[in-house]
């Protein structure tokens, strides 16, 4: 038998011995209290826990600084419409695919308020055992996207609400945010924009070059951050102020002014603009609760008011 194991027989001996323990000294009683379990070991007192935060879904009033959430929408692809002027619109389509709020995040948990929203299904065989255990945690189903909003107290939804497009109102701006499209390595040109060198008058084999990088003896090096050649796209990019032309409750569809980055089959995230801050007496808050009974497949599409004046004519 070897020494440590001779050595930990006896001391087993020694704490299963029934000698009478010694008189308690004034140290013991300062170790029980510093290390009891109604304190932490600085010496503190441990508080009480504090009751869960409890979180309705009911509609309330919207605020100027209240922040809602936003949702998570797959590009469709450009199309374009023609007003009633004979104006050509060019239009994105975005689908909405089933989103729901996955997890809650207050400010005495995590120290912040948002909501984790999800967006489409997966199957779990095609997610970690972390991804399945949290959304078995939440108790709601698996989900390809999720993304976090930040939102203001007023603005919170219980776990498993249901965010469709009438989140949002025609004629509103938005914030859409997504991945641009990689282009791969690209020269000056392609990427910045450049001139390029001449066509003729001696040019050879540099017609497409960025030209000089740097200076002579001062400073005598290229400086960061030079435009030059190198890798194009795919990188996360918001265009601000799309405008909002229609959406169709029945599809969940979602048609709005112009392009955005990313794409067709991409996850883009929209939100209420930030500049153009849509009017808060027309925005359901914190979302759009459809009744139990409402059968959404009945609905009509809802379109942006254009007025009586043209706003894609350029005035005179």
């Amino acid at each position: 038998m070897s020494a440590l194991s001779r050595g930990l027989i006896s001391r087993l001996h020694q704490l299963l011995s029934i000698n009478p323990l010694p008189s308690p000294s004034p140290y013991s009683f300062f170790l029980l209290r510093r290390f009891s379990a109604d304190t932490f070991v600085d010496g503190s007192e441990i508080q009480p826990p504090q009751e869960s935060r409890i979180i309705e879904a009911k509609a309330s009033v919207m605020t100027p600084k209240s922040k809602r959430t936003g949702v998570i929408a797959v590009k469709c692809g450009m199309s374009a419409l023609w007003d009633k002027w004979g104006a050509r619109i060019p239009i994105t389509v975005l689908w909405v695919d089933d989103n729901i709020v996955s997890q809650v995040k207050t400010i005495e948990k995590e120290g912040i308020f948002a909501l984790q929203v999800g967006c489409g299904q997966k199957k779990e065989k095609h997610l970690t055992k972390p991804e399945v255990g949290h959304f078995r945690a939440q108790g709601v189903p698996l989900k390809r996207k999720l993304r976090e909003f930040p939102v203001t107290e007023d603005a919170l939804l219980p776990v498993g609400t249901s965010i469709g497009v009438r989140h949002f109102v025609p004629g509103q701006y938005v914030d859409v945010t997504g991945i641009t499209r990689g282009k791969g390595f690209q020269g000056g040109m392609k990427r910045h924009g450049f001139k390029g060198g001449p066509a003729s008058h001696g040019t050879s084999l540099a017609h497409r070059s960025i030209g000089s990088t740097g200076q002579r003896d001062d400073a005598g090096k290229v400086f960061k951050g030079k435009k030059m050649p190198g890798r194009m796209g795919g990188k996360q990019r918001t265009v601000k102020n799309v405008w909002v032309y229609k959406i169709d409750p029945a599809r969940n569809l979602l048609w709005v002014k112009g392009q955005v980055p990313g794409a067709e089959g991409n996850f883009v995230f929209i939100r209420d603009a930030f500049y153009k801050k849509p009017d808060v007496s027309l925005l359901p808050f914190p979302t759009y609760l459809a009744d139990e009974d409402e059968d959404t497949s009945e609905l009509e599409p809802l379109v942006a008011d254009l007025g009586e004046v043209d706003p894609f004519m350029v005035a005179d």
